[in-house]
């Protein structure tokens, strides 16, 4: 088996001192390898974004260890981080965030200008992207003329940008009807199966279970129990007869 891309120690995260003290994350361990579509589910307020945001670099632990192909990510300072950030991972909200003077096209372009890559070969790569979540007749749309979904295609290509192994979406479907948020989801599965980058995803949406390699389950701050979605589709099956 290969080395695992992300690995978390006993990771905590604590906001404010003494009695006021918050604990968001408590002790989370666990090791992620490349080629998996990971679920994060638990109730509001049990710190599953926190934990993307740590898992993502743009937190630091206050106690624990976190590593990102092997780089001792609590241990860096924070002049570094974005260096991370912008090699290993990108990122899909709830919201999009797309600027809403760009076009599709533009948006992803953006976001490959500020890895490095302008010119030509950002047009060339931004076309690409498009297309491959399915909006090659859609690059010179503004947001405003973008159904949800669409929006969160262009998302999702601008994630990509810079070609990075790990992909860490918070709600992804939470602005979506069931229908567009499942293929979002498939699409997600695919990257991760097809294409072997890791894909984790926080969620409420307990319709796309099925989808995911492995499911965790978070409360009050805790990692409290692991599924394998390959189980349940077995189960499933088999209450269906096949």
């Amino acid at each position: 088996m290969s080395a695992p891309w992300l690995v978390l120690d006993r990771v905590s995260k604590v906001y404010g001192d003494g009695a006021s003290a918050v604990v968001a994350v408590r002790e989370v361990s666990m090791e992620l390898q490349g080629g998996r579509f990971v679920l994060l589910m638990g109730p509001s307020g049990s710190g599953k974004t926190t934990l993307l945001m740590l898992m993502g670099c743009l937190l630091k632990p206050t106690r624990g260890r976190l590593f990102l192909f092997e780089h001792e990510v609590s241990a860096l300072d924070e002049r570094t981080l974005p260096f991370l950030r912008r090699r290993y991972i990108g990122f899909v909200f709830q919201t999009f965030n797309l600027f809403p003077a760009l076009t599709a096209m533009e948006n992803v372009e953006l976001a490959l200008n500020l890895k490095g890559i302008n010119g030509r070969e950002a047009q060339r790569r931004a076309l690409a992207l498009l297309a491959r979540v399915g909006l090659r007749d859609r690059l010179h749309f503004l947001p405003r003329d973008l159904s949800g979904g669409e929006k969160q295609r262009v998302a999702l290509a601008r994630a990509l940008a810079g070609d990075p192994p790990i992909l860490l979406a918070d709600e992804p479907t939470g602005m979506l009807d069931s229908r567009t948020g499942r293929q979002i989801v498939e699409l997600l599965a695919d990257l991760a199966r097809v294409e072997g980058r890791l894909v984790f995803m926080v969620t409420h949406d307990q319709r796309v279970r099925d989808l995911a390699d492995d499911i965790l389950f978070m409360e009050d701050g805790s990692l409290v129990a692991r599924e394998s979605a390959g189980d349940l589709r077995e189960l499933v099956s088999r209450r269906e007869g096949r």
